[in-house]
């Protein structure tokens, strides 16, 4: 079973290459993207969609990241929040704990530990009576 995620990032070539690099070696299934506070608000609060991470970059076309971490801090408990900004600061790293991200990754340093992180949220291969939808 793949961890379904979201994406918000808005520039084209990071996102698809953060998608594809995703998918082959951490196990995600991006369900979804947006580029703006707006649409990843709307996306990630419906309770039509069903996701399990929500990847957000800080600095958006429209918005911010905060804005969307603020908007979701009252998702069910399975769902995780993490940021990934090349502005990952202690100061932001801080401010987006309290917004309640799960984890803040720089996106110039630590690639590998959000791919790390990914795995490690993934449920594993579908086993009996396990990873069947709800």
């Amino acid at each position: 079973m793949r961890l379904k995620t979201f994406i918000v990032e808005d520039n084209p070539t990071i996102r698809e290459n953060l998608i594809g690099t995703l998918e082959e070696l951490a196990g995600i299934e991006a369900v979804g993207t947006a580029e703006t506070e707006d649409a990843g608000k709307l996306w990630l609060t419906s309770p039509l969609h069903q996701w399990d991470l929500a990847i957000v970059d800080l600095f958006l076309k429209q918005g911010t990241g905060l804005g969307i971490l603020a908007a979701c801090k009252q998702r069910q408990p399975n769902q995780k929040m993490v940021v990934l900004s090349n502005y990952a600061t202690a100061d932001i790293r801080e401010r987006c704990a309290l917004l309640g991200a799960d984890k803040v990754f720089d996106k110039s340093e630590e690639i590998d530990a959000l791919i790390k992180y990914c795995v490690a949220q993934c449920p594993g291969p579908a086993a009996p009576g396990r990873g069947q939808e709800k």
